[in-house]
Formats: structure tokens, C-alpha cells, sequence
């Protein structure tokens, strides 16, 4: 990468958006765990909504709006594990204090960045996306407002100090949108994903920080047969945590679904790979890794006597793979560590510790009491936030 300022953009470049003075006051919005009538977006799992002491955030100044500046909606990417949250905090490595020290390196002046989605300590994200109010000022002339960086800079160049930091953080994607868009209150659905890793192998070390591993079977039609249940418009108090500022417990869950995927460090085998070459290309996958087909023993083995089969068939030095599930809860908004519950009901219904009876009476006890530990916030990602960018 070019160690040249990546900020530097020609000034006669067609403004992103040539509405983005704003003469109209900007509106007070509700500080409150619930955005304005009459589109809701509550409270997203693993966010730490209002003024709690987890995070310093001041919504109502995301109104407050500097007419000669260009508002940005920005998507990242990033380890859950690096960051203290995603919310500002006092002496702590957070997203938001992150992106911000970035654009403020980029162009010279502090801002303000607020998130679609607060994310808790050790959750990840394939996509939160956040809104910024950037004025673009001459270096050379002090005062004079230039037009606004296209988006394509903007990500350039934020990406190239994030990557001088410590390189867990990245801007996938930005776009230029009006002056009155809010990343939190204009999303219309939020998408989350939770790994599961089932196996009684311990879990690697690439792995351990990105999901939950469970050392039992897990038995996925039962999983599937409790997602149906907990699916549609319900009160969800069974699967709020103490501290949840949402108005109101009822949400609409448009879908929960288990799927078993590829292990996410996935390696073929000898033998897999020699079938993948010679079929028309699919994958081929095996949760054991096949032996070299030599058919030789090892001169230095041991006795083979009293070990499984599973055992005597694995090849020194290599792993027994995991079987990989991951949850998909879907919605427009979700209640404080509602996922994250709701993950760890789906885990103990398919170890078998519960049944399908006892999700209906989990979820018709509403008391978070009643449900079982919660998932730990390593396994779950924030996939996608939804809007609709098209007015």
C-alpha cells in the first residue's frame, strides 16, 4: 500500500450527494431502548442500550446535524474478541473509539459514529454498520468546505489507518446517504449467526475464540423442532437479561434456523482430495480424516488393542473434526442477549437435557429464570443489518 496521504482527493469531483445541505432543524429523537413510532427497532442482542455505565453514547446527538457535512453509512467488519464492545467506554479498546480515532486521523477533525447494533465484549461482526457526518475542509485554505470524498476514498483511506492499528477492524463497504439517516433507527432487519462446534475433541487454537464448543452429540432434528416453536410473534421475557431497556418483551422472530455447515478450518484429506479431483468438482466431506491408502502401519506404533476404530484410523499428528452448526436468528429487533439465550436453549434441547415440551414452557414461564444459561458471546456474529437505501 502506498504510503502516500490517502485522504488527498481531487476537490472538483461531483459531490456524493448534492442535497446535503439540510436547512430543515434537525428532529430530537427518543433516547430510549425502542427507536421513534411507528417502526421499532428495540433493543439487538448483545447491545447495552440508554445510558448504562457499559457505554458512553449520546443518540440525541446523532440529530444534530452540520449542514456543509456529508453523511456516511459505513459497514465493518471485525474480531469481537479484540474490542471491549462497540460502544465508547472509558479507558477501553471499543469499535466505535476505534473508527473514530480513523476518520479523525483521515481528516483532520474529531467525530461522532453511531452504530446500527451494540455489540457486547467478544461478539463478532461480518456487518454493523454505523452512520458519520464527515465536512470536508482544505488543508491549503483553511474554512473552505470542498466537496464530499466519494465513498470509495472514505473506505481507502479509514481502512489504511485501521490497518496501522492492530488490523481486527475493517470497512467493508460505504455509501453516501441524507442528511437525516439513522444507521440504527432506518434498519428494518438484523440477521446474527452462532457457531457450534460438536465433538468430543478439544477445540483448536484458531478456533477458540470463534465459537462455542460443545463436547457432546447434538441432535439437530431436535434443534430444528424447538426453532419452530420459538418462531413468530411471542413474548420473549423467557430470553431477555436483567438490564434490557426495551419497552416491551413482545417481538417478531421471522426465523430461527439450524443448518450444519463445513467446519470453518476445513482441510481435505488425502483421500477426499483425490475424490474431489477425480468427481466433478463438489465437495466431498468426511468428519474423520481418512488414512493414506499405502495401507502400511507405522514401524513405532503401539498396540492398537482397546482403542476405537475412530482412533486407530486417524493419522499421527491429526485432528478428529468437529461437526459445525450454526444458529441463524433473523428480525427486525431483538431484546439484550435475546440470541444468546435463545442458543443456549437450542443447545440443551439437542444434548437432549431438554424437549421440545420444555421450550413451550420456558417460553410461556416468561422469566429469564426459567430458561438455561446463555450462550457465551464468542460464538455469535452480527451477519447483516437491512435497510432499504433505495429512497
Amino acid at each position: 500500500m502506498s504510503t502516500s496521504n490517502p485522504a488527498a482527493a481531487v476537490s472538483t469531483k461531483r459531490p456524493c450527494d448534492p442535497s446535503h445541505a439540510d436547512p430543515t432543524p434537525p428532529a430530537k429523537l427518543q433516547r430510549s431502548s425502542d427507536p421513534p413510532d411507528p417502526a421499532p427497532a428495540g433493543n439487538p442482542d448483545g447491545a447495552t442500550d440508554g445510558g448504562e455505565a457499559t457505554g458512553v453514547d449520546s443518540e440525541a446527538m446523532a440529530g444534530t446535524r452540520n449542514p456543509r457535512a456529508q453523511r456516511y453509512l459505513v459497514a465493518v467488519e471485525y474480531v469481537g474478541t479484540r474490542f471491549s464492545g462497540s460502544q465508547q467506554q472509558p479507558n477501553q479498546r471499543t469499535v466505535v473509539g476505534v473508527l473514530e480515532e480513523a476518520f479523525h486521523k483521515f481528516i483532520g477533525q474529531p467525530v461522532s459514529i453511531f452504530c446500527s447494533s451494540r455489540t457486547d465484549a467478544g461478539v463478532h461482526a461480518l456487518s454493523n454498520v454505523c452512520h458519520v457526518d464527515v465536512e470536508r475542509i482544505s488543508k491549503r485554505k483553511p474554512g473552505e468546505v470542498l466537496t464530499p470524498h466519494e465513498p470509495g476514498v472514505v473506505k481507502r483511506a479509514v481502512n489504511h489507518f485501521l490497518q496501522r492499528n492492530e488490523g481486527d477492524i475493517m470497512v467493508t463497504d460505504v455509501r453516501c446517504v441524507a442528511p437525516d439517516f439513522h444507521a440504527r433507527y432506518k434498519a428494518l432487519e438484523r440477521t446474527y449467526h452462532y457457531r457450534l462446534l460438536s465433538g468430543p475433541e478439544s477445540t483448536s487454537v484458531f478456533e477458540k475464540s470463534s465459537a462455542w464448543h460443545i463436547s457432546e452429540d447434538l441432535d439437530i432434528q431436535a434443534m430444528k423442532k424447538a426453532c419452530s416453536i420459538l418462531v413468530g410473534h411471542h413474548d420473549f421475557s423467557s430470553f431477555r437479561a436483567a438490564g434490557c431497556q426495551a419497552n416491551s418483551p413482545m417481538r417478531t422472530l421471522d426465523e430461527l434456523t439450524v443448518t450444519e455447515v463445513f467446519p470453518f478450518m476445513y482441510f481435505p484429506s488425502s483421500i477426499e482430495r483425490s475424490e474431489m479431483e477425480s468427481s466433478d468438482g463438489s465437495l466431498v466431506y468426511s468428519r474423520t480424516p481418512a488414512l493414506e491408502s499405502s495401507g502400511k502401519e507405522s514401524d513405532g506404533s503401539c498396540s492398537s488393542s482397546g482403542k476405537s476404530e475412530t482412533e486407530n484410523r486417524k493419522e499421527f499428528g491429526s485432528r478428529l473434526r468437529h461437526r459445525c452448526f450454526v444458529v441463524t436468528a433473523r428480525a427486525r429487533s431483538f431484546l439484550y442477549h435475546q440470541v444468546r439465550l435463545m442458543v443456549g436453549l437450542l443447545k440443551s434441547v439437542g444434548t437432549g437435557d431438554l424437549t421440545t415440551a420444555d421450550v413451550e414452557r420456558i417460553l410461556n414461564a416468561k422469566t429469564v429464570t426459567a430458561a438455561p444459561p446463555m450462550a457465551p458471546a464468542c460464538g455469535l456474529y452480527l451477519a447483516n443489518v437491512k435497510y432499504d437505501l433505495s429512497v
